[in-house]
C-alpha cells in the first residue's frame, strides 16, 4: 500500500497543479440559473486570531472593514437574485463567519427574503459558542451548526496558537456539551496528523466527543498549502504523510458503531440525518464574498481575493468573480468521480444523465484500477466505495484540497494586483 500511496499522490498533485490554473474572467457567463437551484457558499474571510496551519483566505478581524464587507455581501447576494438565481441551501464558511453575528444575521435574513432556502450551515469558533449566538442564529433559519475544534490536546492547542484565544480542552467542552442539541446537526471539525499529535491523545479526543455525543464529527487529514508547510514547520513540525493510514484506521475502530460514515472523513451518529460536505451535496454551486470559488456548467470561478477590490466590485452592481477556468469534459467527469465516491456512492443513472454514455468511457482506466484495488464495488445501479478503499478517497481528498489551497495563495500573490486589476 505504502508503494501505491506515494505514487499515487504524487500524480495527484501534478494533476491537480496541472488543471487548476485560472485565467483573469469578467464574471460568471453561466445560463445555469434557468429554472435550476444550487447551492449558495458565503465566504466570511475575518479570524480572531490566525492558525499557523490554514490555508483557507482569511485576515485578522477588522471591525470597521468587516462591516463595509458584510454589506458587499449583501450586495452580490442581490446581484445574483437579479440575475434569475435561485438557491435551495446556504454554506457559510470562513474565517469566522460569526465574528459580527448581528451582521450574520442580516445577512441570511436578506438571503430567506429574496430565496426558498431549505438549509443553512454555518461555521464558527469554540468561544462564539454561548446561548445568545444560538437564539440569533435559530431566528435565522441555521440548522446546522459546525465549530472548527481540531484538537482537544492542550499542548497541540497551544502549538496551534488556538488555547489563548479559543479556550483550553476541557473549556471547549463544557461549551460543546450546551451546544449539542440546539440545532438540527451540530458537527465538531478535529484535524488528524499534526506533527506531533500522538495516536492516544486524537483517539481520547474522538472519545470524549462521543460521550457528548455530538450529531457529527468530521475529522480531517492536515493538508496545507505549500507556502504554509515551509512556514508551519518551523512551529509545530513537518507533515509526515506516511502516518495517515494508521490514524484513520484508529479513527474508524474508535467511532463505531455509534458513529457511521456519510463522507471518507465525516462520521455521523446514528440515526441523525447530518448533511454533508457542500461540495458532495450539490453538484453546482455559487460562491459569493472575496476568496470565494464558484462552480457552473463546468466552469470554476473565482472572486477577487482583494476585500477592498471585492467591495469595490460589489458597489458597482457585479460579482466579485475575477478569474475562472474552463473544465473539459474529462475533466468534468473525474471532478465528478472525485466527489461522488467522496460521499461514497456514485450512481450510475445519475451520471448518464448528466455526462451520457463518456463517463463510462473516460472513467474505464479509473474504474478498472480501484475496482482491482478492492476499493470500489460495482452493482447494478452505482459505485461505492468499500470500506477499504475509504481512505484511498481521504488521501485523494486531501491532495484535492492541497491543491486548492495552493491556488488560493497563487491568486492571493502569482496573479498579481495588476493583472487582475486589483487597487
Amino acid at each position: 500500500m505504502a508503494v501505491i500511496h506515494t505514487l499515487l499522490s504524487n500524480y495527484l498533485r501534478w494533476n491537480y497543479r496541472r488543471h487548476m490554473q485560472l485565467q483573469p474572467s469578467p464574471g460568471i457567463q453561466s445560463q445555469f440559473h434557468s429554472g435550476k437551484r444550487c447551492l449558495l457558499y458565503i465566504h466570511v474571510p475575518f479570524c480572531e486570531s490566525l492558525c499557523p496551519f490554514c490555508s483557507f483566505h482569511r485576515v485578522k478581524l477588522n471591525h470597521q472593514l468587516a462591516r463595509r464587507y458584510f454589506e458587499a455581501l449583501r450586495q452580490e447576494i442581490h446581484f445574483y437574485h437579479n440575475a434569475g438565481f435561485e438557491f435551495s441551501d446556504v454554506y457559510v464558511g470562513g474565517g469566522t463567519p460569526t465574528v459580527l453575528p448581528e451582521q450574520l444575521t442580516e445577512t441570511l435574513d436578506l438571503v430567506r427574503r429574496l430565496f426558498e432556502v431549505n438549509h443553512i450551515s454555518v461555521e464558527t469558533n469554540p468561544n462564539h459558542l454561548h446561548q445568545e449566538l444560538f437564539d440569533q442564529l435559530q431566528r435565522a433559519g441555521v440548522n446546522r451548526l459546525s465549530v472548527g475544534v481540531q484538537s482537544l490536546e492542550d499542548s497541540l492547542l497551544m502549538e496551534m496558537e488556538r488555547y489563548q484565544p479559543y479556550g483550553s480542552a476541557g473549556e471547549i467542552l463544557k461549551r460543546l456539551k450546551l451546544t449539542q442539541g440546539q440545532f438540527d446537526t451540530f458537527n465538531v471539525d478535529m484535524i488528524f496528523n499534526f506533527p506531533h499529535q500522538a495516536m492516544d491523545s486524537l483517539i481520547k479526543g474522538i472519545e470524549l466527543l462521543k460521550e457528548i455525543e455530538v450529531d457529527q464529527i468530521t475529522l480531517y487529514p492536515l493538508m496545507p498549502a505549500i507556502t504554509t508547510q515551509k512556514a508551519m514547520s518551523k512551529q509545530i513540525g513537518m507533515v509526515e504523510f506516511e502516518r495517515e493510514p494508521r490514524m484513520y484506521k484508529e479513527i474508524w475502530e474508535t467511532l463505531k458503531p455509534e458513529y457511521q460514515p456519510d463522507t471518507a472523513w465525516s462520521f455521523a451518529r446514528y440515526p441523525v440525518a447530518a448533511i454533508d460536505e457542500y461540495i458532495v451535496d450539490h453538484d453546482e454551486y455559487v460562491g459569493i464574498g472575496s476568496g470565494s470559488f464558484s462552480y457552473l456548467d463546468g466552469v470554476i470561478y473565482s472572486n477577487s481575493f482583494s476585500i477592498n477590490r471585492y467591495i469595490e466590485l460589489t458597489k458597482q452592481a457585479r460579482s466579485g468573480v475575477m478569474a475562472s477556468h474552463q473544465l473539459t469534459l474529462s475533466e468534468q467527469v473525474k471532478y465528478a468521480f472525485l466527489l461522488k465516491l467522496f460521499g461514497l456512492s456514485m450512481n450510475k443513472a445519475k451520471m448518464q444523465r448528466k455526462f451520457g454514455d463518456a463517463y463510462q468511457r473516460l472513467l474505464h482506466k479509473e474504474l478498472k484500477f480501484f475496482k482491482w484495488l478492492g476499493v470500489i464495488d460495482e452493482t447494478s445501479d452505482e459505485y461505492r466505495l468499500s470500506q477499504e478503499g475509504m481512505y484511498y478517497w481521504v488521501m485523494m481528498m486531501r491532495e484535492f484540497f492541497i491543491g486548492v489551497n495552493n491556488l488560493r495563495m497563487q491568486m492571493g500573490t502569482q496573479l498579481g494586483e495588476k493583472r487582475l486589476g486589483r487597487n
